[in-house]
């Protein structure tokens, strides 16, 4: 029941109607019996002052931001914590004190299901594809697990050289290293996570992978090997690192637990049910 003190939370981008978020976030506030309500806001890019402005007058408690703007968003909050700075991108803002504060979910969402495999991480070799947002994300949260080697595959060596030259100032500087991707076969032998972050797979060329079959068989197995994407279940790329014995991690758990992540900060809740948000998305998903 929506009523005048229904406190209002959402989810902003451009376009938003395919984000999952409403139902995730929405059954978890049914599970714990409260009177908040989640709502897709779709946004213009130049409409994106407006639209802060307009929630601060109404009351918005705080939103999740998609694509185009979680880093258009960054100079309109008024404080912006120490791991979306190092990010370059918010994707969680709450408002506090009459402020907007910005944060960056996704790099604990993006590491909370590999804490469950490995305690330590400090020998392990890490492969990422793909060099955009969600990629960097990724990366800070292979320095947080204490990953001893990050290489980072683009098809681009100028947009490589960029990105890396953008950790320059950051602890993980001597970590990471770019490569084209003609490089992946000499990485992979000794790759322990392969990590997805480009669209390559994703609805409609879902038969496509990043990585193709001959590739796939130089990976050790047991290797992790983790899509950011979450649909189709699982993609070309998974499915095709299972066969050779790697151990499989969709962009679900991810969306979870980013998702319960921000769910706390705005509720000031110790714990959420993410086994009701992640049910959530399952049934949306078929």
């Amino acid at each position: 029941m929506i009523t005048g003190k229904t406190q209002l939370l959402g989810v902003i981008g451009h376009p938003v109607q395919h984000s999952l978020s409403p139902a995730m976030h929405n059954a978890a506030i049914a599970n714990l019996g409260l009177d908040y309500v989640y709502l897709p806001f779709p946004i213009a890019p130049d409409n994106l002052k407006a639209a802060l402005d307009g929630f601060a007058a109404i009351g918005v408690v705080g939103f999740s931001i998609t694509i185009p703007h979680k880093q258009a968003i960054l100079p309109l909050l008024s404080e912006i914590s120490p791991i979306a700075q190092a990010v370059g991108a918010v994707n969680t803002v709450v408002r506090k004190d009459n402020h907007w504060l910005g944060t960056n979910t996704d790099i604990d969402g993006f590491i909370s299901p590999l804490k469950n495999y490995d305690k330590d991480w400090s020998n392990k070799v890490a492969v990422v594809l793909g060099n955009g947002g969600a990629a960097r994300a990724v990366v800070a949260g292979l320095t947080q697990l204490g990953v001893a080697q990050i290489h980072l595959l683009g098809r681009n060596m100028e947009k490589l050289q960029v990105f890396q030259q953008s950790w320059e100032n950051s602890p993980l500087s001597a970590k990471l290293q770019v490569h084209e991707w003609e490089y992946l076969p000499q990485l992979l032998p000794k790759t322990n996570l392969l990590v997805n972050t480009t669209p390559v797979g994703m609805y409609p060329k879902v038969e496509e992978s990043p990585v193709g079959k001959a590739e796939m068989a130089n990976l050790q197995p047991g290797a992790i090997t983790y899509d950011l994407i979450y649909t189709p279940n699982p993609t070309q790329f998974l499915a095709q690192a299972q066969q050779v014995g790697a151990v499989p991690i969709d962009g679900l758990e991810m969306l979870v637990q980013q998702g319960a992540i921000a769910l706390k900060m705005w509720l000031q809740r110790d714990s959420v049910p993410v086994d009701v948000m992640r049910q959530a998305l399952r049934d949306r998903l078929g």
